[in-house]
């Protein structure tokens, strides 16, 4: 990455972390071309995805995480969270489960327990 990619990187972190997404993403535009293949970038931009509900591109992004660094536990975790809010459970799970495995950190544990309670009471209520 040049200096200026950098910082736009940078102040794109800023702008995730306070919340701002739709700013992060015009921000993480020119980092996108200048870094294609940099995982960090992509997270960054799948979180300002999520960040504005924008679900598909937060999905896709993670996906690219996931191609560039299989081990990214944060981005299963990310891409899981993402399913889920899709209403797609059973594939949110296998990503929460496989990020949980990784790393079982709390957060990932709720989360996994959340969606495996909310698939649960689905068929609970299908039968």
């Amino acid at each position: 990455m040049t200096d200026g990619t950098f910082e736009a990187f940078r102040r794109a972190e800023t702008l995730v972390s306070q919340r701002r997404p739709l700013e992060a993403l015009r921000e993480l535009a020119a980092v996108v071309e200048q870094a294609p293949d940099a995982p960090s970038v992509h997270l960054l931009a799948g979180r300002a995805y999520l960040g504005s509900a924008q679900l598909r591109r937060a999905e896709s992004a993670f996906l690219r995480v996931l191609e560039l660094d299989p081990a990214d536990h944060y981005a299963r975790f990310a891409l899981g969270r993402t399913l889920q809010r899709q209403g797609r459970l059973a594939e949110a799970k296998t990503q929460l489960r496989l990020a949980t495995a990784m790393n079982p950190l709390p957060e990932y544990q709720e989360a996994l327990g959340e969606v495996s309670a909310r698939i649960a009471l689905r068929e609970q209520r299908e039968n």
